[in-house]
């Protein structure tokens, strides 16, 4: 299971970190992602993280803005989201894959948590 968490809202230019917290049998994971789906819109890669926390990947939209990094609490993953922009607003999803393939593609992820809605006012 994925729980993720963190969302809010904030003004433009302001910070979040969501965090998802993965239970159950983890020891097969190969990496986590974050996606994000705003209205009318579809769901699209964020960023991701191989498990053994080693890389890292990013979309273009968020690269020197937004840091995923695995968390000191065992089997977090964490989101760092800086210098927000409204364009930013929408519900972000956390995604876990278990085997190697693309990161970008949303059915190379086994199991999704349930979405945190992120709203950044202008």
């Amino acid at each position: 299971q994925l729980q993720a968490s963190g969302g809010g809202l904030v003004q433009a230019g302001g910070s979040l970190r969501l965090s998802c917290a993965a239970s159950g049998r983890t020891a097969s994971t190969y990496a986590l992602g974050w996606f994000r789906q705003a209205p009318g819109k579809e769901r699209e890669f964020v960023a991701a993280i191989r498990w053994n926390g080693r890389s890292t990947y990013y979309a273009n939209s968020v690269k020197g803005r937004f840091t995923i990094s695995r968390g000191s609490v065992e089997n977090t993953v964490y989101l760092q989201m800086n210098s927000l922009k409204p364009e930013d607003t929408a519900v972000y999803y956390c995604a876990l894959k278990q085997n190697m393939g693309s990161y970008v593609i949303i059915n190379e992820y086994d199991y999704w948590g349930q979405g945190t809605l992120v709203t950044v006012s202008s």
